[in-house]
């Protein structure tokens, strides 16, 4: 299976052993602020539980029917649950989703899971900012499958090119003690963040 990774579409990519590299000037200006839009929003909401704390998440069904359907259809079944973030980068996101995270002898293989099958493309006009929950993919629009990605800063190229499919309201603090990490080469985490989630009916 390809590897599910977020693909900078406007300055310098280089994916590079299972890692997202991004070149000199590659990130756009950190918006240090979190607006918290989506706060008090009716969407379907879950709860990304780590031993960080807590993220809290509004779904916006109205955008990305088939991403959120299938994130709360993952989540419900436990897929998530042991999972980590696998891929941190200060300034720009966190990533996490990846199944093969779970077997703690292969982190080598971090970055290429999935559920085992791929949904289509479901972009939007809602912009990357900060607190943004997308979905992770190759550079195949139609290939996300479970790996996404919260931004902790802002990054506009991403927009239209990646689905948009929630926003953490709350605990976005965790989002950044988890992005502060001490990582390797790869950008994984030398310490272990793995999650649960609990969909909130």
């Amino acid at each position: 299976m390809q590897r599910r990774t977020i693909v900078k579409m406007v300055v310098v990519t280089l994916v590079l052993g299972g890692g997202l590299l991004l070149g000199m000037g590659a990130l756009f200006a950190v918006d240090q602020a979190w607006a918290g839009t989506a706060d008090g929003a009716k969407g379907p909401k879950a709860t990304i539980k780590t031993k960080f704390g807590d993220m809290d998440i509004v779904f916006f069904p109205e955008k990305a029917p088939k991403h959120v359907e299938n994130f709360i259809a993952l989540a419900k079944s436990g897929f998530y649950n042991g999972t980590i973030f696998h891929r941190v980068i200060p300034g720009f996101m966190i990533q996490g989703g990846d199944p093969n995270t779970k077997d703690l002898n292969k982190p080598e293989t971090y970055g290429q899971g999935g559920p085992g099958y791929t949904i289509k493309a479901e972009f939007n006009k809602t912009p990357h900012k900060r607190g943004i929950v997308s979905m992770a993919r190759t550079p195949d629009p139609n290939s996300a499958g479970s790996q996404f990605f919260i931004m902790v800063g802002e990054n506009s190229g991403l927009d239209g090119q990646y689905t948009v499919f929630g926003e953490v309201v709350k605990g976005m603090e965790v989002a950044d003690k988890i992005v502060n990490l001490s990582r390797n080469s790869r950008d994984l985490p030398t310490e272990r963040a793995e999650m649960t989630v609990v969909v909130l009916e």
